[in-house]
């Protein structure tokens, strides 16, 4: 055995230990997939990923995606051992409280992870997004001999990801669009939790992803490194298709007793068994998290390398800025965080304006397409009805990367996915749409896009029962609470043109992912004389109308309802009843205000409160109190026109005021 074998297969042992030790110490996580994958993870890392451990956010830097989010310990050791800002000391705190190691990947919290993964299915969905986001900016940004944009996606994918639904929906849209620079490494382990693979999954899989239009390769020994940078060289010359190369791995490889067990799967090897794998791979048996200076030092040469790689990138920008330098603005405008000057002044104030919130929302997207070109979108087949079409650009394709238009195809959850990706990579602000009660499709995208702050827009439409005779199979009910009930995802349910208006700078400007609640059916322009503007929705909650001086009711609506509930202000209004109007347009953004405001907008003294939706009532008992009453839905809802819709489900002017007289007495 050659010198470099030895020393390669003492790095490849350094991660497999690694791993086996945070596992133990913590006395809890997954080590059979960090000992299987580590060979085909060391090919990669070592020959094939540009990246710069001293600069996570080079822009140019290939991004590596765990799609098998559970096998983190593999990725820590990998950060550690190439030189990311995360010491040894952190991978002996893993999986403990306020670590930057926790049991799956978290890209806020991590240097070097790009997504947070661990749902399975989820990755690999990503780095679709990922993909794309790379050949749309290349076709922007590059021109002859400044490649600017040219940089792989690469995935370790486990059984599990090529099981779950969301993968399936991804990797048919990658295939269709032909994304070249996305390549997988599939954990072929044979080995899933309740055991054997083959209790569920016997399918062809590469025959699978042969008809989705991928590239195909199998490897047959896992830790054949030569085969694997083979399989890697020809997959990276295959520029019109993705690429998934079947690698033959050994879950808890090394564990004499544990190897191709489910047993390795998800818990700790134990101390006897440690000290055996530790043997077996003739690792020194009294020592814990280990790390051989021959193996460090042959890491390390990420270092170099990497600064080596940015700094011929920052040299190619140099020239670049000085022989196009309106593209090389524009560059670090879309790579910032700040938005450019005078953008809102794009955005229509539809005063007066009686319009559908989607068709608002729509007109928004044109007004705001021209001035930032980062903007990107579309919809699970539903562009015309969620008015997510950019009117002056092309279509998202094959043959026309430059395109901002993406046809997701009947995907949501893989179009959620997906637009994580696309953010999580940079320089894009990617929106998504759907019809509101299909946000369940995409739930778990969602609920990974607040954890890790993508900064993804999410346009739901047809938002009620108000959307008619399509019938309880498409009319949201019990969708605003799941929403609400997602940390940091910001819900906006504008009442107006305005406010949809607004809703969009909302979403422009948030730190992650903003929900935006919208109708099917035309709303009448609030008339603003005397009154709030549309802009203080950034507040979640304001004042839009009040009576006289000493209010005994306050009435609560948010969306369509705000109409109608205004309209119950004068009824009351002439009969000397005199109540304040609060437009409840977010809970999230409401709740992030000082308890001043909050008092202020809902002094505690006023406990006759009527709140007032056309969605379950789930939630809002926090705001009516117990003297209050909520109007909204209990029950699914019925195939009828909107308007006969809301007037039996009680969202009326009339019904509104007498809610409030008989709570007054």
């Amino acid at each position: 055995m050659s010198e470099s074998k030895d020393l390669e297969n003492l790095s490849i042992n350094t991660i497999r230990m690694l791993a086996v030790d945070m596992v133990q110490k913590a006395n809890s996580g997954h080590p059979g997939m960090p000992m299987g994958a580590a060979a085909m993870a060391y090919t990669l890392w070592t020959h094939f990923l540009r990246h710069n451990p001293a600069n996570p956010a080079w822009p140019d830097r290939d991004r590596f995606i765990l799609s098998a989010g559970h096998g983190s310990a593999l990725l820590y050791s990998l950060l550690h051992l190439t030189g990311y800002d995360l010491t040894l000391d952190e991978l002996r705190d893993f999986r403990q409280w306020g670590s930057r190691t926790p049991g799956h990947p978290e890209t806020h919290l991590t240097p070097g992870v790009e997504v947070t993964t661990g749902p399975l299915g989820q990755g690999i969905s990503n780095a679709v997004g990922m993909a794309m986001a790379e050949a749309h900016l290349a076709a922007i940004f590059n021109r002859p001999d400044y490649p600017l944009v040219d940089h792989y996606t690469y995935v370790i994918a486990s059984d599990g990801d090529l099981m779950e639904g969301v993968s399936s929906e991804t990797c048919s849209l990658a295939g269709h669009l032909g994304l070249g620079k996305l390549v997988v490494l599939y954990d072929d382990n044979h080995i899933s939790i309740d055991g054997p693979t083959d209790l569920a999954f016997t399918e062809d899989r590469m025959g699978r992803y042969a008809a989705y239009g991928w590239h195909t390769q199998q490897v047959s020994d896992g830790n054949d490194t030569e085969s694997i940078r083979k399989a890697m060289d020809k997959a990276r010359n295959v520029t019109d298709k993705p690429s998934i190369i079947a690698v033959r791995t050994h879950i808890g490889y090394g564990s004499p007793n544990m190897q191709d067990s489910a047993d390795a799967h998800g818990a700790p090897l134990g101390e006897e068994e440690v000290r055996l794998t530790r043997e077996n791979l003739g690792w020194p048996v009294e020592l814990d998290f280990h790390i051989p200076e021959e193996a460090l030092g042959n890491f390390r040469h990420a270092l170099t390398r990497g600064t080596e790689l940015e700094k011929e990138w920052k040299d190619l920008f140099a020239d670049y800025e000085r022989k196009h330098p309106e593209m090389a603005a524009q560059w670090k405008q879309m790579w910032s965080e700040d938005l450019p000057a005078g953008w809102e002044d794009a955005v229509p104030d539809f005063a007066g304006e009686d319009l559908a919130t989607r068709a608002a929302s729509g007109k928004v997207i044109n007004s705001l397409a021209p001035v930032l070109p980062g903007l990107i979108g579309g919809s699970a087949d539903l562009a015309p009805s969620n008015n997510t079409m950019i009117r002056e650009e092309g279509a998202f394709s094959r043959d026309d990367r430059l395109g901002r238009n993406i046809h997701f195809g009947v995907r949501e959850h893989g179009m959620g996915s997906i637009a994580n990706g696309m953010a999580m990579h940079g320089a894009l602000h990617p929106y998504v749409g759907t019809f509101f009660v299909f946000s369940d499709y995409m739930r778990p995208a969602i609920r990974l896009a607040a954890i890790e702050k993508s900064k993804v827009t999410y346009i739901f439409t047809h938002d009620s029962v108000g959307l008619g005779e399509d019938g309880p199979t498409h009319q949201p009910v019990e969708h605003l609470a799941a929403l609400r009930a997602i940390p940091d995802l910001i819900d906006l349910r504008p009442a107006d043109a305005a406010e949809t208006a607004e809703a969009w700078k909302i979403a422009m400007k948030a730190d992650g992912p903003v929900a935006l609640i919208l109708t099917r059916q035309k709303l009448r322009s609030i008339d603003r004389t005397g009154r709030a503007s549309a802009a203080h929705i950034e507040r979640g909650a304001y004042i839009l109308a009040e009576t006289g001086y000493d209010q005994r009711a306050i009435i609560l609506a948010s969306g369509s309802e705000v109409g109608p509930a205004l309209e119950a202000v004068d009824i009351l209004d002439k009969k000397g009843i005199h109540v304040r109007l609060v437009n409840m347009a977010s809970f999230e953004l409401f709740e992030r205000q000082d308890q001043a405001y909050r008092d202020e907008i809902l002094p505690p003294r006023i406990t006759t409160r009527v709140t007032v939706e056309a969605a379950s009532p789930f939630g809002w008992d926090r705001y009516a109190g117990t003297q209050g009453k909520i109007i909204g839905i209990n029950r699914f809802g019925a195939s009828a026109p909107g308007n006969l819709n809301m007037e039996k489900f009680g969202f009326t002017a009339e019904n509104i005021a007498e809610t409030v007289e008989k709570l007054l007495g």
